[in-house]
């Protein structure tokens, strides 16, 4: 199975549970092109990887990393954060 293929295609911004453990969950999320994901918070750190595509990770202390396939951020918990898609993205979420 192809990750992209967990996605609804009219979607501009989607996440789907990809994996539930006993100790963590792995989440899919997709986002167009020039889409953004709202900002949010993690109670728990979590692990931003990026399948494919170019997106940016902003957050509330100033933070700007742009993520290319392979590149992964750390989430610190309780802080704002969001995503910009430079283009059309596929990332997973480890919580």
């Amino acid at each position: 199975m192809n990750i992209k293929e967990l996605h609804q295609e009219g979607k501009v911004v989607s996440a789907i549970s990809l994996f539930k453990g006993e100790d963590g969950i792995a989440t899919a999320i997709q986002l167009k092109e020039k889409s953004t994901l709202k900002e949010h918070i993690t109670k728990i750190p979590a692990l931003l990887l990026c399948i494919c595509g170019k997106i940016e990770y902003h957050d509330e202390k100033g933070q700007k990393t742009e993520l290319n396939a392979g590149d992964y951020v750390n989430i610190e918990p309780e802080v704002k954060h969001w995503l910009y898609a430079l283009e059309a993205s596929q990332l997973v979420l480890l919580k």
